[in-house]
């Protein structure tokens, strides 16, 4: 499935959680917090100003984001966590 986003809306693909703690304890799925990370997978045209020009996005195709924990709606593509979120909702661009 194709899914592009209009207009300052992003499609983040969302990281998996940790199966492990960094003690080595495994998680059971129930104990699991969703996470607030992603990587964008596609983005919208940008945001249309008052005056009708179209502000291009800051973050772009590949960026790891971050992002508010009910920030977007959630949506499962090929079987994968994907969430729509608008631009205004990423706290931050970051790189490993």
């Amino acid at each position: 499935m194709k899914v592009k986003p209009l207009g300052d809306k992003i499609l983040v693909q969302v990281l998996e959680a940790e199966e492990k703690t960094k003690g080595g304890i495994i998680l059971p799925d129930t104990a699991k917090e969703e996470k607030t990370e992603g990587k964008v997978v596609a983005t919208g045209a940008g945001k249309t100003l008052e005056s009708g020009k179209v502000q291009a996005l800051e973050v772009k195709k590949g960026d790891k984001v971050i992002f508010g924990k009910y920030a977007g709606d959630e949506l499962v593509i090929d079987g994968k966590k994907h969430k729509i979120i608008k631009e205004s909702e990423v706290l931050a661009v970051y790189e490993e």
